[in-house]
């Protein structure tokens, strides 16, 4: 019985082996020939920034889930040998501990791996988020509005990324997407609203300030950085926008709270253009520059 348990092990721990190999193998080997130029960068696209590390965590998935087949079968494979050179007694503890520990390895691979999974979801959650908010804005360019998407920002020290930029004849906004799931609300509270009474967020399960805050310092970042690129400091006006959900307001601050939906109607143009169309071209060149870095 343990010389058949023992080929099995060996069977699936060789299968694993060559599996890996092959794959490691490919990545090494690839060598073909791209129809581009290597030097040609494209424009960050919504989400960008969640994109490459859902791509990093697809690429690496299959070695995971052929380290957490591999894992347990070399712990087993360890314990049964000590249990083959036992004999009596010892060799049914042997074979209780190999059991235990087989067991215990698994759990914890497991464990690992839909932490993994979850992890996956929450960024392609994201991902599609940034992607809504992305499609609300197109109509935005028919009125001279130039938008930029996933916006490096920050320094070497502390980076970030400003989801969305709309640069137009109304003025410089910097969009913040927050994607949330819905659950239980509580009570008198709707599962679908969002309240913002200009200071603080009253979600259906809490309240929090949250994405506020951090709408409010890149909007502020991102008016100092083009007050260095420009030489004048330009108003941003930065908004926070939840895909999926209704945004009751009942008072105002100094962040705007919108559904993506909503967003084209609050920065259409009302009066006297705030930014001609010559600067609204060179704060759009200064953008482009920063986010033209997409390489194959």
């Amino acid at each position: 019985m343990l010389s058949t348990w023992l080929l099995g092990v060996l069977y699936l721990a060789l299968f694993v082996a060559l599996v890996t190999g092959l794959l490691f193998w490919r990545r090494r080997q690839r060598r073909d020939r791209r129809p581009f130029p290597a030097d040609l960068k494209l424009l960050r696209g919504p989400g960008e920034t969640v994109r490459q590390r859902l791509a990093q965590l697809d690429e690496s998935l299959a070695e995971q889930v052929l380290f957490a087949l591999a894992i347990p079968l070399g712990v087993a494979a360890a314990l049964l040998w000590l249990t083959v050179h036992l004999t009596g007694m010892a060799q049914g503890v042997s074979l209780l501990v190999t059991l235990a520990g087989v067991l215990a390895v698994m759990v914890l691979v497991a464990r690992h791996l839909v932490r993994r999974l979850n992890e996956s979801a929450n960024h392609y959650l994201g991902l599609f988020g940034e992607r809504v908010v992305a499609e609300a804005l197109e109509p935005l360019k028919a009125q001279g509005f130039r938008i930029f998407h996933d916006v490096p920002g920050g320094g070497s020290s502390a980076t970030f990324n400003i989801d969305h930029i709309a640069v137009g004849p109304s003025g410089i906004f910097a969009i913040e997407t927050k994607t949330r799931r819905k659950g239980r609300a509580r009570g008198g509270f709707a599962e679908h609203e969002i309240i913002y009474d200009g200071q603080v967020l009253a979600y259906p399960w809490g309240e929090d300030r949250h994405g506020l805050e951090q709408a409010r310092r890149q909007a502020q970042w991102l008016g100092d950085w083009l007050a260095r690129m420009l030489g004048a400091r330009p108003s941003v006006t930065p908004i926070l926008t939840f895909p999926g959900w209704m945004i009751i307001r009942r008072g105002t601050g100094a962040v705007v709270v919108l559904n993506p939906k909503e967003i084209p109607a609050a920065l259409q143009l009302r009066g006297a253009p705030v930014l001609p169309p010559e600067q609204i071209d060179l704060i759009a060149r200064q953008l482009d520059a920063v986010c033209r870095d997409v390489a194959y």
